[in-house]
């Protein structure tokens, strides 16, 4: 990877910023054109819910591709691999990091923008303060290149989202009884359990080895990198607690259909 330190990061945080808010824009109207077509029903849907629905298409695409490149920056690529490259991994980042970074700042700032526009309809402000501390934390790495590899271990656990979405799309759909609906409540437990449980308890526990490394990051990063992943890590467990609560219920009214 190339490092990217030498050029000019505002200007990549506009474009890239930018490209993540037309990234956003462009799947919620393919999402509508394409369930218009497909999908029996959604044009009797309430307008709330049509504005829902391509709302979580775009969340859909922007978790999966955050998880998938992040993935691919923490595990396969040799940018935050000790002995790789010089300096440590706390300092490092790529143009591709830092791209990533910025369509995930553009993709947070259009959904903020329409869950405060549709306030409570798409969610209430466990979901603005969970936006609010996201993109605090990706603009603070990406404008000082510091802590990338945390941010992007957090941006990982996205790959949870398609899973909520998609319950949510079968609820919508009359489908809340459905073989489909059990199986993904079961992959949504799971998913949640490893990608948003274990792996922050795997992240806290990568700060405690590598401290000496992580309190080099300058103050308000080094505050920032405590605390944004602790909060976050709260708002997981009080969502796990409610996706086990559904799951149970899920799983009682297969054992004694009514």
């Amino acid at each position: 990877m190339d490092d990217v330190s030498g050029s000019p990061v505002y200007a990549l945080l506009a474009v890239s910023v930018l490209l993540g808010v037309i990234m956003c824009k462009t799947v919620y109207e393919i999402t509508g054109l394409i369930s218009t077509a497909y999908f029996k029903g959604y044009i009797s849907l309430k307008k709330s819910t049509k504005i829902e629905w391509k709302n979580r298409g775009f969340s859909t695409f922007h978790a999966i591709l955050v998880a998938a490149v992040s993935f691919y920056l923490i595990v396969l690529s040799d940018l935050f691999k000790e002995g790789t490259l010089t300096g440590s991994f706390v300092h490092r980042k790529s143009l591709l990091s830092d791209s990533l970074l910025g369509v995930s700042i553009g993709y947070f700032l259009a959904d903020l923008g329409m869950i405060l526009w549709c306030l409570p309809a798409l969610g209430g402000m466990e979901y603005v303060l969970h936006h609010g501390c996201s993109l605090y934390a990706i603009t603070l790495s990406l404008i000082t290149g510091e802590a990338q590899f945390y941010i992007l271990m957090v941006l990982f656990s996205e790959i949870t989202t398609p899973f909520v979405n998609l319950r949510w799309y079968l609820d919508v759909y009359g489908k809340k009884s459905s073989m489909l609906y059990f199986c993904n409540g079961v992959a949504l437990f799971l998913g949640w359990l490893a990608a948003r449980i274990l792996l922050f308890i795997f992240l806290f526990f990568h700060m405690y080895l590598h401290f000496d490394q992580v309190k080099t990051i300058f103050p308000i990063g080094f505050c920032s990198v405590l605390s944004v992943p602790s909060l976050i890590a709260v708002m997981n467990v009080y969502w796990f607690w409610k996706i086990t609560k559904g799951l149970v219920k899920t799983v009682s009214r297969k054992r004694h259909p009514q």
